[in-house]
């Protein structure tokens, strides 16, 4: 899935399938939610790094020309100029351990040393040097991260997903906010040709003397009035077109098609049960929950960590030599060990480190309430959402009946009038009601495809197509 910007469908127009398709390629939120991604993914493989052996080569030439205090052989201290040049070349594998937390090293190093003044130098070789170092009773960061990080890398897959939806959902808005926009623009324009020609009529009639000249007069304000409202409709629609058409991305050359309105939506019913299962599989909320109780173990183990003995353990074993020719380093090397323990024990800290403890578990109850109402309220929402989504495809289908009917009642009222059998009045109101029909359809169409979208977002589940949500993330990596 790519940033490019996608071609620009047929001249016929944009449906809202359309629209949210380029607002998941193109739009700025969705932008965001690839690279918020890619640092997600990468930081996991950061991770990974650490369990694995790591190679390293390092080298520290380094020139020494200076005068030291040099003790003798007798205790006599004389001042001797050195002209050194250490040149020294060490190759290093390492491995952490998970299930210790220690880290186990392989060494081998090669010293030259040149005593400028004299034009001579010495070799020293370490061709083998073992080492193993281990806190004996610390946090053990590797074995945490080991339980945490898989679970954020797959909680950012799951984020990714559901900024999708919620970027469909926020397309929808920007979608219907246009097309209300360019329904009442419609509508105005074709109130104010009725009202125009209504007028026209008025006067001929008024010339007559079959109309009184406040009926007349009323017709002409109801004229300017669908004109203003022409106007305001007018401005209306260029802004809401200008702002969709930024959410999506389109360049200066290209041009918003226009939108093509779906007037019936599937006949679908979600389950309860079904969404809360799915909910519960694929909603990063219920990972992001889990984290946050393995975050907090994590402190209580650190803080029970640091307030107890402490030990360092260092171990090393290898072989050295030096010589005065390289021919000479490598034979017959010397042994050589190290060994070294570290033991702090706090005798008086006035209660700290028992008090980080208690902090620390105090937070991870805390933090087990929050989780377990955040679950509970997880859950409602999920309820809720299932009930109104399933309620709102009825709403949308009586709200299509309810403005096919305040149309006919509106062409109706106007011939009655025509034809003077009704009043200015009635004629207003059957306007009023079937313009406002007409926006309690639109705006009953645009609810369910929120609810739909918002419901995908945290189920992470196609209700019509009846399959999880998936993406490449191996791709979204690479683009």
């Amino acid at each position: 899935m790519g940033t490019a910007a996608q071609p620009l469908p047929p001249a016929g127009g944009w449906g809202l399938d359309d629209v949210v398709l380029r607002a998941c390629q193109s739009s700025p939120d969705a932008l965001a939610a690839r690279h918020t991604f890619r640092s997600a993914y990468w930081d996991y493989r950061s991770f990974r790094a650490d369990y694995l052996p790591s190679l390293t080569l390092t080298s520290g030439p380094n020139l020494d020309r200076s005068i030291n205090q040099i003790t003798m052989e007798d205790g006599s201290v004389r001042f001797v100029e050195q002209n050194l040049l250490n040149t020294d070349l060490s190759l290093r594998v390492q491995q952490n351990v998970i299930w210790t937390g220690g880290t186990l090293s392989l060494e081998s190093s090669l010293l030259r040393t040149d005593l400028l003044s004299d034009r001579t130098f010495s070799w020293k070789s370490v061709p083998v040097n073992i080492g193993y170092s281990q806190s004996l009773f610390g946090y053990n960061s590797l074995k945490w991260r080991r339980r945490i990080e898989p679970v954020r890398y797959e909680e950012a897959q799951r984020s990714y997903l559901e900024t999708m939806e919620l970027v469909a959902a926020r397309a929808v808005d920007k979608f219907f906010a246009l097309a209300m926009a360019q329904s009442n623009y419609a509508t105005a324009c074709q109130n104010f040709a009725h009202a125009d020609t209504l007028y026209r009529f008025a006067q001929g009639r008024y010339q007559i003397g079959t109309t009184t000249e406040n009926e007349m007069l009323q017709l002409e304000i109801n004229r300017l009035n669908e004109e203003t409202n022409r106007l305001n409709a007018r401005i209306e629609m260029d802004e809401c077109a200008l702002d969709l058409r930024s959410y999506l991305g389109l360049h200066e050359g290209d041009t918003l098609p226009a939108i093509r309105m779906v007037t019936e939506v599937p006949d679908v019913m979600v389950e309860e049960g079904a969404a809360l299962q799915w909910a519960h599989l694929h909603s990063p909320d219920i990972l992001y929950m889990k984290r946050r109780k393995l975050e907090a173990e994590s402190n209580v183990a650190q803080a029970k960590a640091n307030a107890g003995l402490k030990a360092d353990l260092y171990l090393r074993f290898g072989l050295t030599q030096t010589a005065e020719k390289f021919s000479s380093t490598y034979r017959h090397p010397l042994d050589q060990q190290a060994v070294s323990i570290g033991i702090t024990l706090p005798i008086l800290d006035w209660g700290k480190g028992r008090g980080q403890v208690r902090v620390a578990r105090s937070q991870r109850d805390l933090v087990g309430t929050q989780v377990e109402q955040s679950r509970t309220d997880f859950d409602q929402n999920i309820r809720k959402l299932v009930g109104q989504f399933n309620l709102q495809g009825l709403r949308v289908r009586v709200a299509a009946r309810t403005d096919s009917t305040a149309l006919r009642r509106s062409e109706v009222a106007r011939r009655l009038y025509v034809l003077g059998k009704s009043s200015v009045l009635d004629l207003n109101a059957s306007i009023e009601e079937k313009d406002a029909a007409r926006r309690n359809y639109l705006n009953a169409l645009h609810t369910y495809w929120s609810l739909y979208y918002t419901l995908r977002s945290l189920t992470l589940y196609d209700f019509f197509e009846g399959r999880p949500l998936q993406v490449d993330y191996g791709q979204l990596v690479k683009d």
